[in-house]
């Protein structure tokens, strides 16, 4: 039963996540993926897309049951704590920022870790203070004032990339010099402002986590989700019609269709392990699912360790290229060709991650903050 001392479900989700994370950060190169593995340019969403609000939806879970034994309400004890990790992690994603070259002129501020860490923050404070009936107001409230934050904002031309509010905010607090620069103009996909309704994704998998470990009926448990997760996927797609489905402005629409499919996956999961009890193929899963934090900093660090410190003499030339290039032109390009090249590299990384956070597993070693 799922109300164990650990949700089994809950660790193979985290772990399909930070595999995947790892498969679409980490190609051969980037002018070789396959479109699924690529995000959206804008509007709409694909399986990459998904990624993000998945781990997002989990932080969420796991506040409930992390915060049990303080009874899932806040007190001074349980708000250092939430403080103290809400530090590290934003800490931890803008030191990853600065390496290797520690260039605090043109570092960007924000980035997945920042907003985890803000998210994560932000949503515990709301979970624990506030009571369910409470939450959902909440969660609605902030929901419907993002969409009219950013409709009447906008303009003419509605949620464009270049006339938003969530990029003016980010050049007016942070610079443009500390805003991503990867859509061709200043804006930054993990903005400030968009960080903010980025905290509906938190109390959504809250929600789900206190759902799932109040039923004692794995059969009500997959009821109750897919029920959910099919209403918020449907409801999330006719909002997307007004107000568009955007991974890169967190809209309202994306909270909730992201959410309804991170439900659906999982009561995929809790019915395959928990209820029929097919969990072998699941363990490198939840070896990856017991150090997600480590192994994402990790691998952030060896993909610019490789990409800016390493450099490698080729024949043909007197240039060196990093290591990264090297390895996909010299090893992985040959055995596979340009695109299965590309994908066989981020699968290779998967595997080498693996047995890292399996090495950590055997030896029960839990890097925790």
């Amino acid at each position: 039963m799922i109300v164990s001392k650990r949700l089994v479900s809950l660790d193979v989700l985290r772990g399909m996540t930070i595999s995947f994370m790892i498969l679409v950060n980490t190609p051969g190169s980037w002018k070789y993926v396959y479109p699924p593995l690529r995000h959206a340019e804008w509007n709409g969403c694909t399986p990459t897309d998904l990624v993000f609000p998945f781990f997002l939806f989990i932080v969420g879970v796991s506040i409930f049951f992390s915060f049990k034994k303080y009874q899932v309400k806040i007190s001074k004890t349980s708000l250092l704590k939430i403080l103290k990790r809400t530090i590290i992690i934003f800490f931890l994603g803008f030191l990853l920022n600065l390496f290797p070259h520690f260039n605090f002129e043109n570092v960007r501020v924000m980035g997945v870790l920042q907003r985890i860490a803000i998210a994560y923050g932000l949503g515990s404070v709301l979970c624990l203070s506030l009571k369910q009936n409470q939450l959902l107001f909440v969660l609605i409230g902030l929901l419907l004032g993002y969409w009219a934050l950013l409709y009447f904002t906008s303009g003419a031309e509605l949620y464009s990339l270049e006339n938003n509010i969530v990029r003016k905010l980010d050049l007016f607090l942070l610079g443009e010099k500390h805003v991503y620069k990867g859509f061709g103009i200043p804006f930054d996909p993990e903005g400030l402002l968009s960080t903010i309704s980025s905290v509906g994704t938190v109390i959504i998998g809250f929600l789900t986590g206190k759902l799932v470990g109040t039923k004692t009926s794995v059969v009500d448990k997959m009821k109750v989700l897919l029920l959910y997760g099919v209403a918020m996927v449907v409801l999330g797609a006719l909002w997307g019609i007004v107000f568009p489905i955007n991974k890169a402005l967190w809209t309202s629409s994306y909270v909730l269709y992201a959410g309804g499919w991170a439900m659906l996956f999982l009561a995929i999961l809790i019915y395959t392990i928990d209820y029929k009890g097919y969990s072998k193929w699941a363990r490198p899963f939840v070896h990856f699912g017991t150090n997600p934090l480590f192994i994402f900093v990790f691998s952030g660090v060896y993909v610019k360790t490789i990409s800016y410190l390493i450099k490698i003499p080729i024949q043909e030339s007197a240039n060196k290229i990093s290591g990264y290039k090297y390895l996909f032109d010299y090893v992985f390009s040959p055995i596979a060709g340009n695109m299965n090249g590309s994908l066989l590299f981020a699968l290779s990384h998967i595997v080498i991650f693996w047995l890292i956070c399996f090495v950590l597993f055997k030896n029960k070693i839990f890097i925790k903050i």
